[in-house]
């Protein structure tokens, strides 16, 4: 890689940290309008026009809170464990194709920061590390209600974990390859996976679901039972990283969907318009993000439409439906692509 490659690749990074910070920043706000709309009530609109600065007014709020520390807690674990959930959700973002190509100064730049040809188990080795800064802060709060809700979610996102995995291995079977970047390449006009996999998607999508602590998989949160779960004793940014966190997993499962299932930033039939390359790929970039808009949108209608699960309900339906689903899907994909 030469010196102005690895100058882009920074400054691309730097940006896409930037637009999930502000897509993180700004589902709190939507997520609140939906539910509004939802409840038949007007949601945030007194700071600023429409009540936009509301994610603003929130984040001065985290900032201006005090800090607080429990007595026997464990003081390292205790400032490690949002850490990693905050670290883990951004690093996600490295390996997923933003876009095609730009063309500047007469050399072609990737709007990926990291081609790796394992893109997809790198994704799956950083989200499984999401789980000790959720399990960490559990249990470093020395708390009894906050180490259940780790515990909760931490059997809940590994047991999610293993359907989501296979449902990958089916769509891995199809495309002959571990490359995010090539899966989106053997999607072009319109053979999006969601037509070869659409078990597969809905797998992926519930366990996705369950991944975010969304509801009705939010278990490890529950109010009623665990008051806020294993970020109970947290306050300030600790909390708000936590809070963040969530909606950056969020966008970057999102993001994921997108990619694997529908057609990533390719425009169906694209080259056919005869558009310059660079406007080309500034428009895929676009055409991904509304993708990833609307998968955002099914995850808060989702939140506020489904009633919550019980616990029990919750590890029924991972390891007795999702998991033999899985199972069966990744057989029958296997016979397909063996006997047609």
């Amino acid at each position: 890689m030469d010196f102005d490659t690895l100058i882009f690749k920074t400054i691309l990074l730097v940006v896409i940290f930037l637009i999930s910070l502000v897509v993180a920043m700004y589902a709190t706000y939507g997520e609140r309008k939906i539910a509004a709309f939802f409840q038949d009530r007007f949601g945030p609109n007194r700071a600023g026009p429409w009540g936009l600065l509301q994610p603003v007014a929130d984040g001065v709020k985290m900032f201006m809170k005090e800090e607080i520390i429990p007595v026997f807690a464990n003081k390292g674990l205790f400032i490690l464990g949002p850490s990693i959930a905050m670290f883990t959700a951004c690093m996600t973002s490295a390996v997923i194709p933003w876009g095609g190509s730009l063309e500047l100064f007469g050399k072609s730049y990737s709007l990926q920061v990291a081609d790796l040809n394992i893109g997809i188990l790198y994704i799956f080795a950083i989200v499984s590390l999401g789980v000790y800064g959720i399990m960490i802060g559990g249990w470093a709060s020395n708390n009894k209600f906050s180490l259940l809700g780790s515990v909760r979610a931490g059997s809940q996102m590994i047991s999610y974990e293993l359907a989501m995995g296979l449902a990958i291995v089916a769509l891995i079977m199809t495309n002959n390859t571990l490359s995010l970047n090539e899966i989106v390449v053997n999607q072009k006009n319109f053979h999006w996976n969601i037509f070869y996999q659409p078990l597969g998607f809905l797998i992926f999508l519930t366990t996705a679901l369950a991944e975010c602590n969304r509801a009705p998989f939010d278990l490890a949160e529950c109010e009623n039972e665990l008051i806020g779960g294993y970020h109970t004793e947290f306050s300030s940014m600790k909390l708000g990283f936590y809070l963040f966190s969530e909606y950056v997993n969020m966008f970057i499962s999102s993001a994921v969907i997108s990619t694997l299932y529908f057609g990533g930033y390719n425009i169906p039939f694209g080259e056919s318009f005869g558009l310059a390359p660079n406007l080309l790929t500034v428009l895929g970039t676009v055409f991904l993000f509304a993708k990833i808009i609307f998968f955002i949108f099914v995850f808060m209608w989702i939140r506020w439409t489904l009633p919550r699960f019980r616990y029990d309900q919750l590890m029924r339906l991972g390891w007795q439906w999702l998991v033999p689903l899985a199972i069966l899907n990744m057989i029958i994909t296997g016979a397909v692509i063996v006997f047609a």
